[in-house]
């Protein structure tokens, strides 16, 4: 699947990827690939801001939260 850059897009989704920028400090390349269902990416955005962010109502640190991510990526065999 093609990645979607946020160069190329407009109206709602530009926004979006605007606000994911503010929020992440760039845009991740699993954001890009989610911007070929927009309507479902823009919904699971706050979910994930809540589930990224330490202390906002969650059991694990930051630091536990990456280390799944990395670990995931890793057995899914993403190259990064």
């Amino acid at each position: 699947m093609s990645l979607i850059e946020p160069e190329n897009t407009t109206g709602i989704m530009s926004l979006y990827f605007k606000a994911v920028e503010k929020f992440l400090n760039r845009v991740p390349n699993s954001r890009k690939i989610s911007a070929h269902t927009p309507m479902v990416t823009m919904l699971m955005l706050p979910f994930s801001a809540t589930l990224q962010r330490e202390g906002a109502g969650g059991l694990l640190s930051n630091k536990i939260k990456e280390i799944a991510i990395i670990k995931t990526s890793h057995l899914n065999g993403c190259a990064y």
